[in-house]
């Protein structure tokens, strides 16, 4: 076990992004771990430490550095409050090629393998949570590392898991149950002046037992600091955060020529685009977090953001939930033709394949439903307000 404590002030800006002060052992820290992956072939790094302690810009920092040497780099998002490439609500893996612009902020992308949990926070179900993070974990490993997977240059990719910033109480212990599964060899702990918000020190998931394998620790301090080198923790507004993740994902409804730049385009634009009609006889609708009654079912998904998932494609483990291709919202719902009315950004041909819709707790964004002199279309004409048990029965 190798253990390294970086130390120093803060380096200039960052190239890439001048609002963000890379201190000097983030730099230091990146290109220590990017030296182990090319002599430890399998590297896997995960990223941990509490709320706003810079886990996310220091993954991307990382990311881009290893991708200095790596065509390719996995990256394991666990984080269903803020994701980093994924919409809120979304467990993801993804193969990034492309080197990060922008370190302040994240952005979607296509996951090579996604599940939507539904949920900004693990504690309502950590059970079907710690599936989902073991099934991407297989995944990865079943599919770009026993099967040989390289990059062109030979070497096998290495993976960078992100994790949540909830470490206290079961948090803490969901963290652990992680951290004995991936069985990371690189662990990267973001800390804060406030030593009690900090995970503990060493590793801690192993309870005093000896790691399998050589096992490094590096702890690192957060990117804002004062002239004290103290963290400066500046509370993100999360709602916001989301909404914006969200905004994004279905901007990918529209082609790359139609110009959005607002939220007041953006929900014109959603208003006025031609939904898919979705039979309700083709899909079976799957309640994460609660229960519905029958008669309620409809009232349920008018106006949500879903899950589209398949039910023949499927993870290995027991009680999974199954595989998510993309998110959509429910715009209406038609009861006497039996039709609901989906926008989602999911091409069509891979959309015919859903039989399954997920509803969790991801609500749409209000900056898309009040907006002055737009009429939303997911609370009025296509909204049906009295569905009777005897329309539920004969749809």
């Amino acid at each position: 076990m190798v253990a390294h404590k970086g130390g120093g002030a803060c380096a200039s800006p960052s190239s890439q992004n001048n609002e963000i002060a890379i201190p000097i052992q983030w730099p230091e820290a990146a290109e220590a771990i990017s030296r182990a992956a090319a002599s430890r072939p399998g590297l896997v790094v995960a990223i941990c430490g509490p709320k706003n302690s810079g886990k996310s810009t220091f993954s991307r920092f990382l990311l881009n550095t290893l991708l200095q040497r790596y065509r390719r780099v996995a990256y394991l998002d666990t984080d269903v409050g803020q994701p980093e490439f994924s919409p809120p609500g979304s467990m993801s893996l993804h193969i990034v090629d492309e080197v990060i612009e922008d370190l302040s902020n994240s952005s979607v992308r296509a996951p090579e393998r996604s599940f939507f949990f539904g949920d900004i926070s693990s504690k309502r179900d950590p059970e079907a949570y710690l599936n989902c993070v073991y099934n991407l974990y297989d995944h990865f490993v079943t599919h770009f590392r026993k099967n040989g997977s390289e990059d062109n240059r030979g070497s096998v990719l290495p993976l960078i898991i992100n994790t949540p910033g909830w470490v206290k109480g079961t948090g803490f212990d969901i963290l652990v149950e992680i951290m004995r599964y991936v069985s990371p060899s690189v662990v990267v702990q973001l800390r804060i002046s406030l030593q009690r918000k900090n995970l503990p020190t060493g590793a801690f998931w192993l309870e005093g037992e000896e790691p399998t394998g050589l096992l490094d620790l590096i702890d690192i301090e957060s990117a804002q600091q004062d002239l004290l080198h103290r963290s400066v923790l500046v509370k993100k507004d999360a709602r916001f955060f989301r909404g914006s993740l969200i905004s994004e994902y279905f901007r990918q409804c529209f082609t790359s020529d139609i110009s959005i730049s607002t939220n007041k385009e953006l929900a014109f634009a959603l208003a006025s685009i031609p939904p898919y009609q979705v039979p309700f006889s083709r899909v079976t609708v799957k309640h994460l977090h609660h229960k519905v009654p029958a008669d309620e079912i409809l009232h349920s998904l008018n106006a949500t953001i879903v899950g589209l998932a398949v039910s023949s494609d499927r993870p290995t483990r027991a009680n999974s939930y199954p595989w998510c291709i993309g998110l959509g919202i429910i715009r209406g719902i038609d009861v006497s033709r039996g039709l609901l009315y989906v926008i989602t950004p999911v091409p069509i041909q891979s959309l015919q394949k859903v039989d399954i819709l997920l509803q969790g707790l991801i609500e749409i964004p209000t900056r898309l439903l009040q907006v002055h002199g737009c009429v939303s279309p997911y609370m009025c004409t296509n909204v049906v307000h009295t569905i009777s048990h005897k329309d539920l029965l004969e749809s």
